[in-house]
């Protein structure tokens, strides 16, 4: 599996090639967001928000315009927003810095398997033993049909497409309720409640606290 790591801090860059490596990965390491465009095409992207000449978030939003690759970015930053419109230009997943190699090669894992299993066939997203027809409204679990209402579907549906990925709250609000409302979210809730029972097994659907709800595949 070869990365790209867009780091342009040495002190950073350096031992976390070294690192990647040891655990198998092919790395490219560039130092700008230019090169971070000019680079050829690899199977995942770590992509420092801050850089000398082009901010990730453009960086992260070209990249995505031309292709599918996986995209994880590192932030110093833990504030919300950053991470919010990473994932909204297109990110697959964030990590703050300082962060462990053991976390980060985690969360590659996860967004690779994400990114390269959830579709067997056309638009059918796969987390587990779930199974979600996206055209045809219809999902399983372990081939038993589930009985959903449209919210608890697009719901499920959101969440299987980013398995062992948090979803953030508001962007589930956005994409199944179609609004930017920041107040309380206890809908979701009520829904989330319903999917798990529906599904079986209530620890299926994970709520990470203050941040969102995570699928598990």
């Amino acid at each position: 599996m070869h990365l790209l790591v867009v780091e342009d801090e040495d002190v950073i860059a350096e031992p976390l090639v070294e690192g990647l490596e040891a655990e198998g990965f092919a790395v490219t390491r560039v130092a700008t967001g230019q090169e971070a465009l000019d680079a050829p095409p690899v199977d995942l992207v770590l992509l420092d928000v801050r850089l000398p000449d082009i901010d990730g978030f453009t960086v992260c939003r070209e990249l995505r315009a031309r292709s599918e690759v996986p995209i994880i970015m590192l932030t110093a930053k833990g504030e919300e927003i950053d991470r919010v419109v990473g994932l909204e230009l297109g990110a697959d997943d964030y990590v703050v810095k300082p962060f462990g190699l053991r976390e980060l090669v985690a969360r590659i894992r996860a967004v690779t398997r994400r990114t390269a299993g959830r579709k067997d066939a056309g638009d059918v997203l796969v987390a587990g033993d779930i199974r979600v027809d996206v055209p045809a409204r219809r999902a399983t679990i372990s081939g038993r049909e589930l009985q959903l209402t449209l919210k608890e579907f697009d719901l499920l549906a959101l969440l299987a497409s980013q398995p062992d990925v948090v979803v953030d709250r508001q962007r589930i609000l956005r994409d199944v309720w179609d609004t930017t409302w920041y107040g309380s979210s206890k809908t979701v809730d009520v829904h989330v409640a319903a999917l798990r029972k529906k599904l079986g097994d209530p620890t299926l659907i994970e709520t990470v606290r203050g941040v969102g709800l995570r699928l598990r595949g």
